[in-house]
């Protein structure tokens, strides 16, 4: 067993025995029937629902509604940043190690499309800040962007120069057991644009995150843009609120479920209820009705 796989097996296992002990609430997200899609689990980005919670409301209130995962959106009110001492750091691992919820990983806003060499070195040397910071947190990874095109630059130059940036920063995660998530995301977020982008990269631990952008129906449809990367996909994949908006997110369940992906759903919510518990209890309702029908 590599040390990749040995990191994700003790992880795995030991998400799995906490949400057992957890009840039949945190359980019916991790464990499923055996069926196609029955792996996939529903987390939190917490980017809008989660923002203004500090770490023990955030983790509680994810153990409360059945989101046994979590992406900590950087500059949040949890303050899972790079600035955390060492004791800090080992005080969020163990809380999410006394809890049934699973730290993801950060979801930052490092980017690797800027033609000035200095600004894209700091966007390197930025992202391997929150690869140690994930790693000494009890995180498997770590969100970042492509993000845009410039005028002045042709789009395959900047293509070729994210592609060799992911493999960079990649390759420093795979030291730390981490992933790196790129998000479909930003005037990069085609899916030929990324497809192209993840030409370039070579390493195992870089995968693309699914965004549900509009720009996924573009072209062909959903189907052909999905196929386009869906070999490349990583552990985590963004969602919206399922009964907002015209996304077809039951088509976007059955293709998820077709290729039997068993990586993470994550909640990227964009309005505000007056009551957040209960929005999203109601999401992971849907997402489990979404994902049956997907099976049946």
């Amino acid at each position: 067993m590599t040390a990749w796989t040995r990191r994700e097996f003790l992880r795995t296992s030991t998400a799995a025995a906490a949400a057992l002990s957890a009840g039949p609430l945190a359980t019916r997200c991790l464990l499923g029937a055996d069926k196609p899609g029955s792996k996939m689990r529903i987390g939190l980005v917490t980017y809008l629902w989660g923002q203004d919670w500090d770490l023990p409301t955030l983790i509680a209130n994810c153990e409360k509604t059945g989101y046994l995962g979590v992406e900590t959106r950087v500059e949040h009110a949890h303050k899972v940043e790079p600035t955390l001492t060492a004791d800090q750091r080992k005080e969020v691992r163990k809380r999410f190690e006394d809890s049934p919820v699973e730290l993801i990983g950060p979801g930052t806003n490092q980017q690797y499309d800027d033609p000035n060499p200095e600004k894209l070195k700091a966007s390197i040397e930025g992202t391997k800040a929150y690869i140690k910071l994930s790693h000494d947190c009890g995180g498997s990874g770590v969100k970042v962007k492509p993000n845009s095109f410039h005028k002045e630059v042709p789009r395959e130059v900047t293509i070729e120069q994210i592609g060799k940036s992911l493999n960079l920063v990649g390759a420093f995660a795979a030291d730390y057991g981490q992933e790196i998530r790129l998000e479909v995301h930003g005037t990069c977020a085609e899916l030929p644009t990324i497809k192209a982008i993840m030409d370039y990269v070579d390493q195992k631990n870089v995968g693309v995150c699914w965004n549900c952008n509009d720009q996924d129906l573009q072209g062909e449809g959903l189907e052909h843009n999905f196929n386009l990367v869906k070999d490349r996909f990583g552990t985590t994949a963004h969602v919206r609120e399922f009964n907002a908006g015209d996304y077809p997110y039951q088509e976007l369940m059955n293709l998820l479920v077709a290729m039997n992906y068993d990586g993470w759903i994550l909640l990227e919510a964009r309005t505000k209820p007056e009551d957040r518990i209960a929005a999203l209890i109601e999401q992971r309702e849907l997402f489990e009705k979404l994902v049956a029908k997907a099976q049946g």
